[in-house]
This record gives structure tokens, sequence and C-alpha cells, in this order.
């Protein structure tokens, strides 16, 4: 099993990692050289050169362009330099139950953020209040620690549908086979890795996994980095010592990161105001309730009802990928409070809303002779076979077994065959010969044509008489959400093949202002 993660949407480390023993290959990376304050500062700091990629990712946004507001111009800002002890003094003040020690990777993590990064994490600091409540409360129901909730900082700079080039998706950056192993639902139209709730359970069940693994929550979040297998690799070449910062030089160079800019997170989302950093105004909505959809819905059709624009649908709800909730089983909506409660009221016409145009894809091809024809029962009758029968009303011996479940072509004299007959639409002809005057009559089904059958042609002769030359007319103008089957309904004793052969048109390809050929009532 393995798990990648991409963290170049944060502006600050992109890794992509195994869960076992497995890394992509191919970063480019800068190093940023560190003071040596505590003696373990030997290595450079990797972050990815796809840093800047990511920081315009977060600022073109929607959420940013539309619900935030800069609350002053980037001017003045405090240039004294901070010791070292106050630093440690700051971290050593936070109420963690993850330990949070200071040395120079941790300086330089945080001076990245208060000085390289600054418009990042005033944004960062407006949007937090939209998803930390709600991740606070999975982290507390799974007796987890408050402080893990940062890791979305880390990972997608708290951006939902944050992508990486290794697939890695959402909050918590859970690649596919990860995201499935934790089971969430990923396909062509549903991504639960972006559910910001579906996404946080599977992560709290991934940290309680590994906690059981390791028994100390730094390698807990290193392993989730480049996973389990590599640091247990670590503690094997480290002498069995588990202790992250004693196995630190046999982690790959992209973990050895991972837990300062960790830490560096803690710290600036918390002393922030130390360092003159100010959070954005959102105008995100206030209050937002989830509502549970049993039926296929598309957003544009939630939009035009309840007045809510599509993008913030988006964003409220960014697991439904392409616009599209599915109607497979009951699904959440996350919508603000007022239009909550509107969904409620207008559910029914949300749904019929557009729904011809915007649904287009068939759910039903009918088979041959199957049970949209005209279902008839005929009795064999003396010197009468299979084949004879099934010549007689124009369908297949094949078809003929499979209704009837019969396992051959033999068929006794007296039995009761099931048949389904394409009639065109309309009765058989009452104008049958005397050798089928027994037969009953059907009605009613679309139509196809029938080669080397007398009863074939009599039908067509039938169906021309009806919907022929001999049928007054009249022009239609093809309006929204119209089809051959919604104009069909309106002019009893037609189907939408009797439509479509009046128009001389073999799909359904309507236009809106199109003109086409109706029947006169």
């Amino acid at each position: 099993m393995k798990k990648l993660f991409l963290f170049a949407t944060v502006a600050c480390a992109a890794w992509s990692v195994g869960v076992q023993n497995t890394f992509s290959q191919g970063n480019n990376y800068n190093r940023y050289p560190q003071e040596n304050v505590t003696g373990i500062d030997n290595d450079a700091i990797y972050v990815p050169e796809s840093w800047e990629l990511g920081l315009d990712s977060l600022l073109n946004s929607w959420q940013v362009r539309h619900y935030t507001q800069k609350m002053r111009n980037d001017g003045y800002r405090e240039t004294r330099p901070i010791s070292d002890a106050v630093y440690m003094e700051r971290l050593s003040k936070l109420n963690t139950v993850i330990e949070l020690p200071y040395n120079g990777i941790v300086r330089n993590c945080i001076d990245m953020y208060v000085d390289k990064r600054r418009n990042m994490v005033e944004y960062m600091l407006g949007l937090e209040n939209f998803y930390f409540p709600m991740i606070e409360e999975a982290l507390d129901k799974n007796g987890l620690p408050d402080e893990l909730k940062y890791l979305t900082i880390v990972e997608s700079a708290l951006n939902p549908t944050a992508f990486s080039h290794a697939g890695a998706s959402g909050l918590w950056q859970f690649i596919h086979s990860t995201g499935k192993a934790y089971g969430m639902e990923i396909n062509s139209l549903v991504d639960e890795r972006r559910d910001p709730v579906k996404s946080t359970y599977a992560a709290c069940q991934y940290f309680k996994n590994m906690y059981n693994i390791f028994g100390d929550w730094t390698l807990v979040i290193a392993s989730y980095n480049c996973g389990s297998g590599n640091v247990q690799k670590a503690i094997r070449r480290a002498g069995g010592i588990t202790d992250y910062w004693k196995i630190y030089p046999y982690l790959p160079k992209e973990t050895r990161s991972y837990v300062p800019f960790f830490i560096a997170v803690n710290y600036v989302m918390n002393y922030y105001a130390q360092h003159q950093l100010y959070p954005v105004k959102t105008t995100l909505p206030p209050a937002t309730d989830t509502v549970i959809v049993n039926q296929t819905l598309h957003f544009d059709q939630i939009s035009a009802i309840l007045g809510i624009e599509k993008d913030q649908l988006r964003y409220l709800n960014p697991q439904y990928k392409r616009d599209v909730i599915p109607g497979d089983r009951p699904r959440p909506l996350k919508l603000p409070t007022l239009q909550a409660y509107a969904f409620i009221e207008m559910q029914d016409t949300i749904a019929k809303y557009r729904v011809n145009e915007l649904f287009t894809n068939r759910t039903l091809v009918t088979d041959i002779g199957a049970s949209d024809n005209a279902k008839i029962i005929h009795r064999v009758r003396k010197g009468e076979t299979l084949a004879t029968v099934a010549s007689r009303y124009g369908v297949s011996m094949s078809n003929l077994r499979r209704w009837n479940g019969l396992r051959s072509n033999k068929v006794a004299r007296g039995k009761a065959l099931t048949i389904y007959v394409d009639n065109g639409g309309h009765s058989y002809a009452s104008n049958r010969s005397s050798s089928s005057s027994s037969s009953p009559s059907i009605t009613a089904s679309p139509s196809s044509s029938r080669s080397n059958s007398n009863t074939s042609d009599r039908v067509t002769a039938q169906h021309k008489k009806q919907v022929g030359t001999s049928t007054p007319y009249q022009r239609y103008k093809v309006k929204s959400g119209d089809s051959f089957y919604s104009i069909a309904r309106k002019y009893p004793g037609y189907t939408h093949l009797d439509i479509m052969k009046m128009n001389n048109m073999s799909k359904n390809s309507l236009k809106i202002g199109q003109y086409i050929i109706v029947p006169k009532v």
C-alpha cells in the first residue's frame, strides 16, 4: 500500500512518498541553508521548486477570490531579531500532547512562513475557522491530539481540491489506493478524498493505526509523510532507537523537514500576532447545514432554484467532481443554513428543473423484443414448431427460448408461449388472414423494421396507414427540456419513435428553436 503527498500547494514542502518503502523520483528541490543551533542542523531544508505554483494556486482559488478581504496592505512588520530563547519559550507554552522541540531546522521553517510566505499565512488564518471546528470535532471523537489539525496546512494549505502531481488529493492529500483502503469512494463523479469530513475521519483512523505501531506521535507524523516502512527502516538503522531526532539522519531527506514544518505551523498559527501577521477577513457562509439527497441532482438545478452560486456549491461540496450528486444512495449536500431549509421545501421542484437537458445519458436501451414491446400469449398448435412461431411473429428463435425459459427448440403442442412483438406502436393489423384469426390483438410499443415475415409486412402497412401521408401534421418548435419522449406524451396514441419517423430522424438530436412535425390534434 502506497501513500504519496505533494505539498506544493502549501508553500512549504512537497514530498512524494510510499506508505511502505516506495518513493517517487524526479522532484526538484531547492536547498535552504540552516543555522547550526543545536548540532543537528547539518542538512538543508528541502522544499519544492513548485512552491510558487502552489502559492499561486492558493491565492487564485475561488474561496480566496470571493470570500476573503485583506485587512491591510503588506507594510510595516517587526524586523528586530527574535532570539532562540524566545522561540523555545513560546513553543513550550503551547498546550500540546505532541512534543514540539526547537532547533535550527525549526527556526528556518518558521522564518519561511513569517518572512517568505506572509500572504499565504494570512489567508490561511482567515480560512481556518471554516475547517478547523469540523477537524477538531473529529480528532476529539477519536481521542487524538488537537494539534494534528495543523497537518492540513502542511499538506494542502486548507485547499480541499488540492491535487498533487503524484495523484494525492484533498485536505489530507490521500493517494487513490490509500483513500480506497480507508473506505473512501473514488470514481468518475465522486472523490471522497476531497470531502473534508470523510477524509478527516480517514486520517484519524490512519493516525490511530500508526500510533498503535510506534507509540510516539512524532514518528506517526513522520510516517504520514514517508510511510511506516521507511520509519521502521530508519529505526533499525539507528539500532532500534524510537526517537525521531535520533533516527533523523536515517530518514529520507524530504521527511527530515516534514516534522520541523509541522512544528513551525503550530508556532505560526499561535504566535502570528507577534510577527504582525493579520488574518484576512472572510465572508464565507456564517452557518451551514447538511441535507441528505436521495436522487440524482445537478448543481445547475440547485443553483438556479435556490439562488446560490454554483462556485459556492462546489466549494462547500468539493467531493462532487462533475457538479453531479449521484442518486444511487443517500448523499450529503452542504448548504448555507437558509438555503438548506429552502432545499427541503423545494426538492421536487429542483429535481424536475431542466432534468431532460442536464441528464441526457440513457438509463435503458431496450432489447429487441423486450418488455417495452407488445406482449402476447400464443398457444402452440398441431404441426407448429418454434421456428414457424418465430417466423409468424417476426421474432428470433433465441428470443423465444429466452422469454420462455426453453433450453432447446422443441416445443410441445398446447404450450403457451410468451412473445414480445414490435408492432410499430399501434394495434396489430385487424385484417389478418384466416390462418391467424385466432391470435389475440396487441397494442402499443416502440417500433423497428422486421424482414422475411408476412406478419411484419402487415404491421408495417398498418403503421403507414396510421402515421403515414394521411395523418394531418402541424409544426412544433422545440423548447428547452424537450425530448422526443416528452413531446410524444402530448399526443395520445403516438410514441417517441412515431415522432422520430415523421421527421425522418434516427436519434434524439433535437435542438432548442428547431421546428419538427407532430400530429395535428
